[in-house]
């Protein structure tokens, strides 16, 4: 805003200074036999005026701006007290190129150089008609190099103004895609899990009820605490996105190595065996944390949806500056067919996003493996 304001400044003085120059050529003429204009002095004050005040105005009001200005000079070649090249004509057109739309742009570009041009000519002729007809050409290529420029240079601007704000544009939709991108992996993820094994617990329950309704009672405090689990997940993301100066509640840390034992102790309860192994003797960046969190998250819930009730094995090991995540499954007792689906992708996703690799297939044993390796000494995002 300070910008645009000493912007006007700056035209006001030059406004000023212009109309000054103009009267000087009113009241005295040239030096070199041009004529002093004869004409009464509030003539003179007002060609003048029109010729350089509304330089003060281009940037709010660009056409009529340049309107009273071309006007202005071209009585001032009709009065023959000015034969220069039309400078504040330049500078009025370079508004109109910077400011209007290109096809009225150019509408206002063609009458302002014909009203230049006839007036230049129609003045010579009027007041000196033994100038040569080169000498007017002359001048009138003078007027046409400064208004033309004047405009060239206002375009000039603007497409590039515009070819800044197409860029910001693209980068704003290119962070609210990333940004997009995260959230509804974080949601896919929290969501994902604890349904799946809320699926399995509700199962185990209904199928329990009757027969051994301890068992049942059991099951259904699984689906309570997990299910308490998943909101407090996922309001901690939502917690993350609200808007606003001030926040009332403060975001629950996301969870990490430590959280991966209740992990594996919610996966036991569905069903399946789960040997956890964590071998990282010093704290991770909470991003990498993160993480080895989701895959491991991600990798038993596919062991709950494709391998039944088998066993998996998880070991988690950082070794010279790099994490290592393993999980790996028997197929269960009845192994069901895999697909990919946005689990894995979004884990790949997560591990090349910290310059990591990851490999999914099958096991030597016929199950299923997962194996992720992430720097940890380097975990910027990338």
């Amino acid at each position: 805003m300070s910008s645009r304001r000493s912007l006007v400044l700056v035209d006001a003085v030059v406004a000023l200074a212009v109309v000054a120059v103009y009267l000087s050529f009113a009241a005295y003429g040239g030096g070199d036999g041009t004529p002093v204009f004869t004409g009464p002095a509030w003539l003179g004050w007002l060609v003048s005026a029109a010729i350089g005040l509304p330089i003060a105005t281009r940037r709010r009001w660009p056409v009529p701006s340049a309107a009273v200005t071309l006007a202005g000079c071209a009585a001032a070649a009709l009065l023959d007290f000015a034969r220069e090249p039309f400078v504040p004509a330049g500078l009025v057109l370079y508004a109109v190129g910077t400011a209007v739309a290109p096809r009225l742009s150019r509408v206002v570009l063609a009458a302002a150089l014909a009203i230049l041009t006839a007036s230049l000519f129609i003045g010579v002729y009027a007041h000196t008609p033994s100038e040569s007809l080169l000498g007017a050409l002359g001048l009138t290529g003078a007027v046409w190099l400064s208004a033309g420029g004047g405009w060239a240079a206002g375009v000039a601007m603007r497409r590039r103004r515009e070819t800044q704000l197409a860029e910001q544009a693209r980068d704003r939709s290119r962070v609210i895609a990333e940004e997009r991108l995260r959230i509804a992996r974080e949601l896919h993820d929290i969501v994902s899990h604890n349904l799946s094994l809320i699926a399995v617990q509700a199962g185990v329950a209904n199928h329990l009820a009757d027969e051994q309704p301890e068992r049942a009672r059991e099951a259904l405090r699984s689906i309570e605490s997990t299910s308490k689990g998943a909101l407090a997940e996922m309001r901690s993301v939502l917690t993350v996105l609200r808007s606003g100066p001030v926040e009332d509640t403060v975001p629950e840390p996301a969870p990490g190595l430590a959280e991966l034992e209740a992990l594996a102790e919610q996966t036991r309860a569905a069903g399946v065996a789960v040997g956890l192994r964590v071998d990282v003797r010093r704290p991770l960046p909470p991003g990498i944390a993160l993480a080895v969190y989701r895959i491991v998250q991600e990798s038993l819930t596919n062991v709950v949806k494709h391998a039944g009730r088998g066993r998996c094995e998880v070991e988690v090991r950082a070794e010279d500056g790099r994490v290592h995540v393993t999980v790996t499954d028997d197929g269960g007792r009845e192994p069901r067919q895999r697909h990919g689906g946005h689990g894995l992708i979004g884990i790949r996703e997560r591990v090349l996003m910290y310059g990591g690799t990851f490999t999914a297939g099958p096991g030597d044993g016929g199950g299923f493996t997962v194996r992720a390796v992430m720097p940890v000494e380097s975990a910027a995002v990338r």
